[in-house]
């Protein structure tokens, strides 16, 4: 069994701790939107979390990169993680914060095997319906002309806008709402993709499963009759084997009315040959 890498070791052990963070950072995220006039205190220690959690997931890439064998494949093949690791230093936005966050956990929770992709799509479901409404929340709230005025008209909002219904009755009327509604398009479509593929791929792996059953228990059975039928002609051989010495070798009424016993007078079902009763000095018959 291949022994598991440096880097492999690190991400299996780091995965429990990123996953807390990414839940507190949720947290941090939320609070500050679903309660707007919590003291100033709980706002700077949310801000603080959503710092220290992106710095978690950042450094979590440096540790990955640094225990990489080939660091410039992993630059190339890891590049999304980059970006969502550099995102948030181009122009300090919360929003950006939780772009990179969101990018930087799907990344890792497709590394982990023991993660099946159900979970995942449920997963990334939940988290960018969420995180959808805080953030139109936090966007259209204040907007003049804006009609997302508390959580609940988001969740509506972020609910049909993923599912690519659009009611209209709830709409964003800033640029970066809009932005955060083609981004929840695009999400929906590609997660129902990938829900539709997985259905489609349980199915017919399915449908060969059972056909594969069938043509096993078709072939044992085709194997079976074989048998059978080698087993009969085996019996008919074996039987043919004992009838042949002792066949005509019976002289029946028949054949004595016939005379082909040579006239010699017997009883039916006498051998020829057989010796008389005690007692009697004839041969071949009896009084």
């Amino acid at each position: 069994m291949k022994e598991p890498s440096r880097q492999e070791r690190w991400e299996r052990r780091s995965q429990i701790p990123l996953f807390l963070c990414a839940m507190a950072f949720a947290v941090a995220y939320a609070v500050p939107i679903v309660v707007p006039d919590a003291r100033e205190p709980v706002h700077r220690a949310c801000t603080l979390t959503e710092w220290a959690v992106w710095g978690a997931f950042a450094g979590d890439y440096l540790v990955r990169l640094a225990l990489s064998p080939a660091r410039k494949v992993f630059v190339r093949t890891h590049w999304l993680d980059l970006i969502a690791v550099v995102l948030p230093l181009v122009q300090p936005l919360r929003l950006l914060r939780v772009v990179s966050t969101l990018l930087l956990v799907g990344r890792r929770a497709r590394m982990a095997p023991q993660i099946r992709l159900t979970t995942y799509v449920a997963g990334a479901v939940v988290g960018l319906m969420m995180f959808g409404s805080l953030a139109v929340l936090s966007v259209e709230r204040d907007a003049p002309e804006g009609n997302i005025r508390n959580l609940g008209d988001a969740v509506w909002w972020s609910f049909t806008t993923m599912t690519t219904v659009g009611y209209g009755d709830h709409s964003p009327t800033t640029g970066l709402g809009r932005v955060l509604a083609v981004g929840l398009m695009l999400s929906g479509i590609a997660l129902l993709g990938v829900v539709t593929a997985n259905i489609a791929a349980w199915f017919v792996s399915r449908f060969e499963r059972d056909d594969r059953v069938e043509r096993a228990q078709t072939a044992a059975i085709t194997e079976l009759a074989g048998e059978v039928r080698a087993l009969r002609a085996e019996i008919a051989r074996l039987s043919g084997a004992t009838a042949g010495p002792d066949a005509g070798a019976v002289v029946t009424a028949d054949t004595v009315a016939a005379g082909g016993a040579g006239g010699v007078p017997a009883r039916s079902g006498v051998r020829v040959g057989s010796p008389c009763p005690a007692g009697d000095g004839r041969t071949g018959g009896s009084a």
